[in-house]
C-alpha cells in the first residue's frame, strides 16, 4: 500500500521510532515535479493557431489552383495568349514595309516646314510597330467576341496600348509638362476603368448629374465631352493652320504682308469653326447662342475697344503693306528695329540688340512711323564734322572721301549715288562738313554700328593729312584804361550804420 501511495506521489515521512523489527528504511524516492498549467495551455493554443494557418493556406492554395485551372489553363485565355504572342510577331514582320510604304505616301518634310508636322512624322515611325500591334489587337478581340470567347486579357493589353500610343503621340506634339502629365492621367484613369469593365457605369454615372435649362440637359459628361472635344478641335485646327501657313509662305504669288493676312484669317476661321463643331456636337443649339454672341458684341464696343482697334489695325496693316516682314522701322526713340512678325493684334520688332519688342498695331496707325525699307533699301547717311579755320577745303575734301572708301559699308560704283563731301556751315570755332554717303541694303538695318565706323574712319584720315579737329575757344579782350572806383571814409560808414540801429545824431 504504501508503495502504491508513493508511486501516486505521496511524500514519505522519516521513519518512527515505534516501528520495531521492521528492518532497514528503504531509501528515499525522488517524485516528478508538478507540471505547469498555463504554459500547457499556450502550447495548445500554438498548436491550434498553427492548424488553422495550415488549414487556410491550404484553403487559399486549392482556390488559387482551382482558379488557374478554371479561368487560366482555359480554351480562352490560350487563345488571347495565341493571338497576342501572333499580333506582336505580325507587328514586327510588319514593320520594315508599312515604313516604307509610308515614307512613299508621307514623304519627308524639308526644314521650312511646320515644326509640329516634321515632330508627328518622327514619332508616328517610331511607333510604327505598336499601332500594327493595337490594330492587330483590336480586331483579333472582335472577331473572338463574335465567336463567343472570353477577351479579358485581349481587351486589357490593347487598352494599356492603346493608352501608351496616345501619350507617346500627345507628349510629343505638345511638349508642355504639365497638359503633358495631364493627359496621361487621364489616359490611363479611362484604360484602367475599361480595363475593369467600369468604364460604362463611370460614364452613366456622370451622365446622371445634369442640370436642365428649358428644353436642354446640360450633363457632367457631357461637359467633359465638350471639353475634351473642342479642346482636340482646337489643337487640330492648330496644326492644320500652321501647315496652310508654311506652305503658303513659300509661295513666291503673294507678298509677304498678303501670305501673313490669308494665314491669320485662315487660323481664325479654323478655330471658330472648332469651337462651333465642339459645341454643335455636344449638343448645344446654336441658335440660342444669339443673345450671348450680342452680349459679346456690346462688351467689345465698351470693354474691348483697345483689343478691337488693334485687330483693325492689323488688317489695315497687312491689306496696304505700309511695312511688311524684314523692314526696318522707327517708331519712336526706343523702338527701332527689323518687323520679324505681323499678327492680327500686334507685330513683333527686333532691335539690333536682339530685344524681341510687341507693338500693339494700333500704335503704327495713331502714331508716326519711319519706314527705312519701304519702298528702297537703300538710304543715304550724312555724319557731320568739323575743321578748324583756315584748313585746305580740298584736302578735308580728299580726307572725308578716302574715309568713305575705307568703310565697307559705302555704296561704290552706282551713278548718283556717290560719296560726296559738303560744307554746310560755319561754326563759332570751326568749319561745318558732312560726309555724305550711300549704304548698302544690309548696313541700313544698323545705324548706330555704321555711324560709329564713319566716325572712326573720318578722324583717321583727318590725322593722317594733319587736319585739326578744333574745340571751342573763347577769347578775353581786356581793354585798357582807368575804372571808376568810389570809396567811403570809415565815418560816413559809422554814422550810417548808427542811423540804422536808431541812435541820435551828435550835436
Amino acid at each position: 500500500m504504501s508503495r502504491l501511495l508513493l508511486a501516486q506521489g505521496s511524500t514519505p515521512g522519516p521513519p518512527t521510532s515505534g516501528a520495531i523489527g521492521a528492518g532497514p528504511s528503504p531509501p528515499p524516492v525522488e517524485t516528478a515535479p508538478t507540471p505547469d498549467l498555463s504554459a500547457q495551455s499556450d502550447l495548445n493554443s500554438v498548436s491550434e493557431s498553427l492548424d488553422d494557418t495550415v488549414d487556410a493556406a491550404m484553403t487559399w492554395t486549392e482556390r488559387a489552383i482551382d482558379f488557374v485551372r478554371t479561368h487560366v489553363l482555359t480554351l480562352g485565355v490560350a487563345i488571347e495568349l495565341t493571338v497576342i504572342a501572333i499580333a506582336a510577331i505580325a507587328a514586327y514582320s510588319l514593320a520594315r514595309p508599312a515604313k516604307r510604304l509610308l515614307a512613299r505616301l508621307w514623304p519627308e518634310p524639308d526644314a521650312t516646314s511646320y515644326q509640329a508636322v516634321i515632330e508627328l512624322r518622327k514619332v508616328v515611325f517610331n511607333l510604327v510597330i505598336p499601332l500594327i500591334a493595337v490594330v492587330l489587337l483590336w480586331f483579333g478581340a472582335s472577331v473572338l467576341g463574335q465567336f463567343g470567347f472570353e477577351r479579358v486579357i485581349l481587351t486589357a493589353v490593347a487598352s494599356l496600348l492603346n493608352a501608351w500610343i496616345l501619350i507617346r503621340l500627345f507628349s510629343t506634339l505638345v511638349p508642355d509638362p504639365f497638359w503633358s502629365k495631364t493627359f496621361a492621367t487621364v489616359a490611363w484613369i479611362i484604360a484602367a476603368l475599361n480595363i475593369l469593365q467600369l468604364l460604362d457605369p463611370t460614364v452613366a454615372f456622370l451622365d446622371s448629374v445634369a442640370l436642365r435649362m428649358g428644353a436642354m440637359r446640360l450633363s457632367l459628361y457631357l461637359v467633359l465631352k465638350g471639353v475634351l472635344f473642342a479642346a482636340l478641335l482646337i489643337w487640330i485646327a492648330s496644326v492644320v493652320a500652321g501647315v496652310l501657313n508654311s506652305r503658303i509662305r513659300r509661295t513666291s504669288a503673294f507678298t509677304p504682308s498678303v501670305r501673313t493676312l490669308i494665314g491669320q484669317s485662315i487660323r481664325l476661321a479654323l478655330l471658330f469653326g472648332a469651337i462651333m463643331i465642339a459645341l454643335s456636337a455636344v449638343g448645344v443649339d446654336l441658335t440660342a447662342l444669339t443673345v450671348l454672341f450680342g452680349g459679346i458684341g456690346v462688351g467689345i464696343g465698351f470693354g474691348l475697344q483697345s483689343v478691337f482697334s488693334n485687330l483693325v489695325a492689323g488688317i489695315i496693316l497687312l491689306s496696304e503693306r505700309s511695312i511688311k516682314v524684314g523692314d526696318f522701322i522707327e517708331l519712336s526713340d526706343t523702338v527701332r528695329g527689323s518687323v520679324r512678325e505681323i499678327t492680327i493684334r500686334s507685330t513683333l520688332v527686333t532691335t539690333n540688340d536682339n530685344i524681341d519688342i510687341l507693338v500693339p498695331n494700333s500704335e503704327f496707325i495713331s502714331k508716326q512711323m519711319v519706314n527705312w525699307t519701304h519702298r528702297d533699301a537703300f538710304r543715304r547717311m550724312r555724319i557731320p564734322f568739323g575743321v578748324a579755320y583756315g584748313t585746305d577745303k580740298e584736302l578735308v575734301r580728299k580726307a572725308g572721301l578716302e574715309a568713305a572708301e575705307d568703310v565697307h559699308h559705302t555704296l561704290l560704283g552706282v551713278k548718283g549715288r556717290e560719296p560726296q563731301v559738303w560744307l554746310v556751315g560755319f561754326g563759332d570755332s570751326a568749319l561745318d562738313f558732312e560726309l555724305v554717303v550711300w549704304l548698302d541694303p544690309e548696313s541700313v538695318q544698323r545705324p548706330a554700328a555704321v555711324n560709329a565706323a564713319y566716325c572712326w574712319a573720318i578722324e583717321t584720315a583727318l590725322s593722317k593729312y594733319n587736319i585739326e579737329i578744333p574745340f571751342p575757344q573763347r577769347d578775353l579782350h581786356i581793354r585798357s584804361g582807368r575804372l571808376p572806383i568810389v570809396q567811403e571814409s570809415a565815418t560816413s560808414q559809422d554814422a550810417g550804420k548808427a542811423q540804422e540801429d536808431g541812435e541820435p545824431d551828435a550835436v
